[in-house]
């Protein structure tokens, strides 16, 4: 049976049963196994590198791809559980994820790697929004609506402490691929239990999927994050200045179409709304400096500092630790301290943690990057908890859907967008360094290999003359302080905007 989620606005609101809080450690499974997957795959990065030979270009699609379009079909997928009922997409997108996991499990090249995780990121987009919607719609009280956001939220950082160290297990034992079949047994749970657990939902008035207005949203993210891309990587050029026209003029037109509308795939309208636009600010541009510096960090311990996939993975325990304990902490102290003070304290925590990172060098032992990434965890860890509890509190239940793909869709591009700006920037550095460092007479292959990425330069290391790759490895730490110091400037803004625009908002308190 389909259940109206709105209550009469002067009836007092029904408080959740226990069935509706077990139905919340059932929408955690998901969420958890996101969180799983960012630190397994990039453990496991070094590992498939070796065994699939992709170039730096393609590892960075490699990392991106489910970003990009997990961030270009959200917003479609959030409608779409609206309209057809938010437990049934779930179930559908856990089974098709369930389907490309195996796909990646089992690539046996890059391209194929590459299409699997762009398959991901297509199921991925009906997990997240349906969980966070079916969370509004189920917690009709403030206070508690407040705490399940935030168990939601805290579940992917429990998903990211645990990890690290259970794809360095995998990765001790067995091949690569291991990663990805980890979510078949939590999609098996999910199955089984969602249907017992979850009552459906849908919007009433949601009306038939616009599909013009579903392949324009595609339209007008995917050329902007190419642009972004390839920008970061050559400079602005005729092509990234043409695909960020098109990226601008498709949006225009996207949003004026959502304007006229009886019922629009995503409420432009709730932009209007201070709070719910810069929450959705912080959160992308949080995400963008974790994401990127994310991904320098696992390979700084297993490519500079020659950790081997366990320790890397033990080694990654204490930041995603420090997320989770922010993400319990900072709803606690947005009851007593306004919000804003509170994402824009953590952040300023974050940036220093950058500046710690810029300053790292090939010797400088690992206390310092464990120290300074554990702030940057810091800062992610309340922007995600509090960030998402703004964004979800300020769309009224009928729209959860699309104010929950909002916010996890700014949350996915901007960790794509990270591996892929802060990635390409690093490698930009690397290789600028590595073209001066080649000696003369070195064979094209190994020139090539060198001058490409560190992770192709350690896959041949035995044949390059002595001294090479300790060059390659101080190349690449030079690339992870310029990307560090431009994460510290993006964290520092943050902070300062978080303060001055939401020192006044609320969040509904817990108790």
């Amino acid at each position: 049976m389909t259940i109206d989620a709105a209550f009469h606005p002067q009836s007092p609101p029904a408080p959740a049963s226990t069935r509706t809080w077990l139905g919340l450690a059932v929408l955690a499974l998901p969420t958890a196994l996101l969180g799983l997957d960012v630190t397994l795959l990039y453990l496991a990065l070094p590992a498939l590198a070796a065994d699939l030979q992709p170039t730096s270009t393609q590892a960075l699609w490699i990392m991106d791809a489910y970003g990009f379009m997990i961030a270009g079909f959200l917003i479609t997928m959030g409608s779409l559980g609206d309209r057809i009922g938010r437990r049934k997409l779930l179930m559908i997108g856990a089974v098709a994820f369930a389907g490309a996991s195996v796909l990646a499990a089992f690539s046996t090249s890059a391209e194929m790697l590459i299409l699997a995780r762009a398959a991901l990121g297509v199921a991925g987009a009906t997990l997240m929004p349906s969980t966070l919607a079916l969370i509004s719609n189920m917690f009709h009280v403030p206070a508690q609506r407040a705490l399940a956001i935030g168990v939601w939220a805290t579940m992917f950082a429990l998903g990211m402490a645990a990890g690290p160290l259970v794809g360095g297990l995998l990765l001790e034992q067995f091949w690569w691929g291991s990663a990805f079949l980890v979510a078949l047994p939590i999609v098996a749970v999910l199955l089984v239990a969602g249907p017992v657990l979850l009552p459906e939902y849908r919007d009433p008035s949601g009306g038939r999927l616009d599909l013009i207005s579903a392949l324009l949203s595609l339209l007008a993210i995917l050329p902007g994050i190419y642009a972004l891309k390839e920008a970061a990587k050559y400079g602005i050029d005729l092509s990234s200045a043409l695909a960020f026209a098109a990226s601008a003029v498709l949006a225009v037109i996207f949003v004026r179409r959502q304007l006229t509308l009886p019922h629009p795939l995503l409420d432009v309208r709730l932009f209007s709304n201070r709070a719910f636009t810069v929450a959705l600010v912080i959160l992308l541009f949080g995400l963008v400096s974790v994401g990127g510096i994310m991904l320098l960090v696992t390979q700084y311990l297993q490519l500079v500092a020659g950790f081997s996939p366990l320790v890397a993975g033990i080694w990654m325990g204490p930041p995603a630790l420090m997320m989770f304990i922010a993400g319990i902490a900072a709803p606690l102290m947005a009851r007593k301290v306004q919000p804003g003070i509170v994402v824009g304290g953590a952040l300023a925590l974050s940036a220093l943690g950058y500046l710690l990172l810029s300053a790292l060098a090939p010797t400088s032992g690992i206390a310092p990057l464990i120290t300074g990434f554990s702030l940057a965890y810091l800062g992610l860890g309340t922007i995600a908890a509090l960030g998402t509890d703004l964004v979800v509190s300020t769309a009224p239940p009928a729209r959860a859907g699309s104010a929950s793909a909002m916010s996890e869709m700014v949350q996915e591009l901007g960790i794509a967008l990270g591996v892929a700006t802060l990635g390409s920037l690093t490698t930009f550095i690397y290789r600028r360094e590595m073209f001066d460092a080649l000696p003369s007479g070195l064979r094209v292959a190994e020139a090539d290999a060198v001058t490409d990425s560190l992770a192709r330069a350690y896959a041949v290391q035995a044949t390059l003359p002595d001294g090479l790759f300790v060059a390659a490895q101080s190349a690449f730490v030079t690339g992870l302080n310029g990307a560090a110091m431009v994460a510290a400037l993006i964290a520092a803004s943050l902070a300062a905007l978080s303060v001055l625009a939401l020192r006044h908002v609320a969040v509904p308190r817990t108790s």
